[in-house]
């Protein structure tokens, strides 16, 4: 026992020493998309804020592909140990395992180390649409079950989630129609070739400032800061329905965990800028940091919520 509790503790002195030491080398942080976009944004953001914090030397690199899986893929068997960070959100942590084989397990591969803000999908139908309400829309849907079509950015994305979610909870059937991203389906759905989409907020702001597109409520427990006038869905009688989306830092497995918790401090504190609150909500997200344990059961949470929806819808990817 003794010798358990010393050898412990000289290992809690060598991570604390490593991570005093921490960074030795540039940091890199892995963007698993395209330059544009909420994923490029928040990447661009955290290491431009992370290096004008310390004075570290961060290189964002833009890695696309497989959905945005690849990116992940890299971050997880890479051999960095802290010199290695990759922006993750529900749809490559959470979904695309889920649904298709990777070469990566999201929660044995890879550490949650900062929750940088969340956002919902906006739930749509064209300004032209009969519906001013979700629950108008609702009852329609329940009196002429599949006559209704939705459109998505894709089958098992995260629209895609929210919208079995929302059938399942209130009870009624519709035709969903996959797009290969969200904004052809935006496209249809303000030329009134779809009668119902959704879309994240910063998506949809321009389309429903325009008055091309009408929000009929956000999915969120409680409304969004960015649409003030929107109800969430939980409001509108079915209480605790939340289907939002993440985005966060992940880490390999092999980070010394004092070098994340360091990395969560730092993340936490570049959080409580008012200059990066406003650009972050700006874009839709609701900023509201966590521990990377608390990060880690939000995550598993999520993994588990949407594995129910799976299989109570029979999601398949083709």
């Amino acid at each position: 026992m003794k010798h358990a509790i010393l050898a412990a503790i000289a290992m809690a002195i060598i991570g604390s020493a490593s991570a005093q030491e921490y960074p030795s080398k540039p940091i890199r942080m892995i963007i698993p998309s395209t330059p544009g976009g909420g994923t490029d944004f928040i990447g661009r953001l955290m290491s431009s804020k992370l290096a004008e914090l310390n004075g570290w030397n961060i290189v964002p690199e833009n890695r696309p592909g497989a959905g945005t899986a690849l990116g992940l893929a890299e971050a997880a068997h890479a051999q960095g140990k802290g010199y290695d960070l990759v922006v993750g959100q529900s749809d490559n942590v959470t979904l695309i395992p889920l649904l298709m084989k990777v070469s990566y397990d999201p929660v044995k591969d890879l550490v949650p180390v900062a929750l940088v803000g969340t956002t919902p999908i906006v739930l749509l139908v064209s300004a032209k649409a009969p519906w001013k309400t979700l629950p108008q829309f609702i009852q329609s849907a329940k009196e002429k079950p599949g006559s209704i079509s939705y459109g998505t950015s894709g089958t098992g994305g995260s629209i895609h989630m929210t919208m079995e979610l929302l059938q399942q909870t209130a009870g009624f059937q519709m035709q969903h129609i996959p797009y290969k991203g969200s904004p052809p389906a935006l496209t249809d759905l303000v030329g009134e070739r779809l009668q119902f989409s959704g879309a994240s907020i910063s998506g949809g702001a321009g389309l429903i400032k325009s008055g091309k597109l009408r929000p009929l409520a956000v999915t969120s427990v409680k409304r969004n800061p960015s649409l003030p006038d929107v109800p969430s869905v939980s409001e509108l009688g079915y209480k605790g329905f939340d289907m939002t989306i993440y985005y966060g830092i992940f880490a390999p497995a092999n980070t010394p965990a004092p070098i994340v918790e360091r990395l969560n401090r730092d993340f936490n504190r570049i959080l409580a800028s008012p200059d990066v609150r406003d650009a972050l909500q700006a874009q839709g997200f609701a900023v509201d940091p966590l521990s990377p344990q608390a990060f880690a059961r939000l995550v598993a949470d999520d993994i588990r919520k949407n594995r129910q929806i799976i299989d109570q819808a029979h999601i398949k990817v083709e």
